[in-house]
């Protein structure tokens, strides 16, 4: 199987990188109505980094809570086409916040270019036309989202990604200064999809010499940053944990993710649970699957004094397992990189209820 694989067009890394922002969108406001829309995470509202954002009079600012949910596609039709009505087609779209945000910010910038709702493009290579300039700025690192091909969004059906080489952004500024205010929790959750993203790109029949090559680099940082002597939170491990979320996106995106993707898919989409949590909540569960990632996992869990719960399925019952089953056996991607072209001989409803089981 061969990927014409389509990476970000430019990166800018380092502390202070953010205030080049101006600079870099300087070139591109001349296209369509001559202004920007910033997406930013609620979170940032009244912080100061909003004062540095270099709006002009005809800029369009807009903050959305993702604390509630992850991204729809009821919240992308409705700010395509609140974007196209009030203000018209932007020259682009900036997203400034954390993997959610990413998303809609990719989302948003297809949409505008492409009709109806984004329900019908949810799936791989659906888009029709290129969307506008899109940059991202994450602030939170781990989902790697800042340089997938997916735009992952939860629909009234399934959720599932806007794939496509047309979303990835034109440009990502990677400025570790923005993650500082990360509440720990939420660093050790999102560091963690950075780690699922490795092992799971690393165990399944899609690895490569290439997808290797940036998984093997983003775990030894996973390793410093969470595990080794010197992990814990600092400017140093934030370095590294940016440019580990970059790597691991990089390699799931020549590779893919595996059972426990699949599986907080079911938990996100039926529950609302937040993916980063939810992948975490899942993985200590895989250890027969992933049995060398989840002894690590335990440790990191131990070493970082993280929390996270048991016995949660003693609060579901059937109606919900067998709901959160079928979306997570609906992504035959996954089960197939996971556990090979014969992977529905194992895997039946009935056994991923089983998973579920163990939660």
């Amino acid at each position: 199987m061969f990927k014409n694989f389509k990476n970000i067009d430019k990166v800018v890394y380092g502390r202070g990188a953010f205030s080049l922002i101006g600079e870099i969108l300087a070139s591109k406001r001349n296209s369509n109505d001559q202004f920007f829309v910033f997406i930013v995470d609620e979170y940032f509202r009244n912080k100061a980094l909003i004062s540095r954002i270099p709006l002009t009079e005809k800029d369009v600012l807009l903050f959305e809570n993702v604390d509630r949910h992850e991204p729809t596609t009821e919240q992308i039709d409705f700010l395509r086409d609140e974007i196209l009505q009030k203000h018209g087609l932007p020259a682009g779209v900036v997203g400034i916040g954390g993997g959610s945000i990413m998303d809609i910010a990719k989302a948003v910038s297809l949409m505008l270019t492409n009709e109806g709702s984004s329900t019908l493009y949810q799936g791989l290579n659906l888009i029709k036309k290129p969307g506008v300039y899109h940059l991202g700025v994450p602030t939170i690192s781990g989902t790697g989202a800042e340089c997938s091909s997916t735009a992952v969004l939860t629909g009234p059906v399934k959720k599932l990604g806007l794939k496509c080489e047309w979303t990835v952004f034109n440009q990502v500024i990677l400025d570790p200064e923005l993650i500082a205010s990360v509440p720990d929790n939420w660093w050790f959750n999102t560091g963690m999809d950075t780690f699922i993203h490795c092992i799971e790109s690393e165990t399944g029949t899609l690895n490569n010499a290439f997808s290797h090559a940036y998984a093997e680099q983003a775990l030894k940082l996973c390793y410093d940053v969470f595990l080794f002597e010197k992990s814990g939170r600092s400017a140093e491990n934030d370095d590294k944990l940016m440019v580990a979320s970059l790597m691991g996106g990089l390699s799931l995106s020549y590779s893919e993710v595996g059972v426990c993707h699949a599986l907080s898919y079911g938990l996100s989409k039926i529950l609302d649970y937040r993916h980063c949590y939810a992948n975490c909540v899942v993985f200590q569960h895989l250890g027969d699957i992933y049995q060398k990632g989840v002894h690590e996992f335990e440790q990191m869990v131990v070493k970082n004094k993280i929390s996270l719960p048991k016995n949660l399925s003693a609060d579901w019952n059937d109606e919900t397992i067998t709901k959160m089953a079928n979306v997570a056996f609906n992504l035959p991607h996954m089960w197939d990189h996971a556990l090979g072209e014969n992977w529905q001989s194992t895997v039946t409803i009935d056994w991923i209820k089983s998973l579920y089981k163990r939660m």
